[in-house]
């Protein structure tokens, strides 16, 4: 398997032409794989709701809720 660094050290070995390409390829593939992460986890979360995993909630519950975890530091 290439190191980042024996990737990047081929990459700037390109054409800039070729360089600029392999950057669209590169952001095209991973919006394309975050869109189908999105994708998998909007069908759990609809399974999830179907089957009743989910509690109804009032708007203003979730926003404090939402507010408090950002507020609360990462560990």
């Amino acid at each position: 398997m290439n190191t980042l660094d024996q990737v990047l050290e081929t990459a700037l070995n390109l054409t800039y032409e070729q360089q600029e390409m392999l950057i669209k390829i590169l952001q095209n593939r991973h919006r394309e794989n975050r869109r189908a992460e999105i994708a998998a986890d909007s069908q759990q979360t609809l399974a999830d709701f179907r089957a009743g995993k989910f509690r109804p909630q009032f708007a203003g519950e979730v926003i404090t809720a939402l507010r408090q975890s950002l507020q609360q530091p990462e560990s």
